[in-house]
């Protein structure tokens, strides 16, 4: 992909812990889900937050799934576009279930709140 981009990825900063919790998820995987989790953040960042199915899909309340299936592990990133042109990764999990799970959802909910109260991030560096 040709793409020169001006949006940046954000990482979402929980106001009350200062935890970063994609990054502690990210942290937490296989250095090969890693890496793969990497391309897909730059290929969203290269396409300006826009991504449609298999990639991405809308959850709601302009929240969007990031979707990396790699080998038997379906990671998952919640994510929104903002203002000044950034990407917010908001929350991740790992997917078990054919459905996803409410409690995931309401936890990417609850730190869009805090993002729109505290704007908490920090910048992704590629």
């Amino acid at each position: 992909m040709n793409c020169h981009s001006e949006y940046k990825v954000c990482y979402y900063r929980d106001s009350r812990t200062k935890q970063v919790p994609v990054l502690k998820y990210i942290q937490k995987i296989p250095v090969k889900d890693r890496a793969k989790i990497a391309v897909y953040i730059i290929f969203l960042r290269d396409c300006d937050g826009r991504l449609d199915e298999p990639y991405s899909r809308y959850i709601r309340s302009g929240i969007r799934e990031l979707r990396i299936d790699f080998s038997r592990n379906r990671h998952r990133i919640f994510y929104i576009t903002v203002e000044k042109k950034q990407i917010i990764l908001l929350h991740a999990f790992l997917k078990k279930t054919a459905k996803t799970p409410k409690q995931e959802i309401v936890h990417a909910l609850n730190n869009f709140e805090d993002y729109k109260i505290n704007k908490n991030f920090i910048k992704y560096e590629n």
